[in-house]
C-alpha cells in the first residue's frame, strides 16, 4: 500500500492539474471571443453534431430494419432545425420523439 505522504502528493498534483485546465479558457475568454476559430466552430458545430447524430442514427436502424423511420425522424430533424431558428436541443428532441413514435406506434 502507498504511503500517506506518496497519496496526498499524487492527489496535489492531479488537483493543481484539473484546477488550471478548469480555468484556463476563463483566462483567455477575451482572446476567445475574437477568434475566428471559436466563432467558426459556433457556427458549424451544431451542424456537425446534427449530422453525424442522423448518420449514426440513420446507420444503427439500418441493421434494425428501421430505414424509413430513422430517415423521416432526420427529415424532422432538419426541418425544425431550419424553420426553428437553429435551436439544436428543440431539432434534435423533435427528431428523437419522432423516431421513438414511429418505431413504437407502427
Amino acid at each position: 500500500m502507498p504511503e500517506t505522504g506518496y497519496l496526498l502528493a499524487v492527489l496535489a498534483v492531479v488537483f493543481a492539474i484539473t484546477f488550471v485546465l478548469r480555468a484556463a479558457p476563463f483566462a483567455a475568454i477575451d482572446r476567445l471571443r475574437a477568434s475566428r476559430l471559436v466563432g467558426s466552430l459556433a457556427r458549424w458545430l451544431p451542424a456537425g453534431v446534427l449530422l453525424i447524430l442522423a448518420a449514426s442514427t440513420v446507420r444503427s436502424s439500418a441493421a434494425g430494419g428501421r430505414v424509413w423511420q430513422a430517415l423521416a425522424a432526420v427529415a424532422v430533424t432538419v426541418v425544425v432545425h431550419l424553420v426553428g431558428g437553429r435551436r439544436t436541443l428543440l431539432s434534435v428532441g423533435a427528431g428523437t420523439v419522432t423516431f421513438v413514435l414511429l418505431v413504437n406506434l407502427l
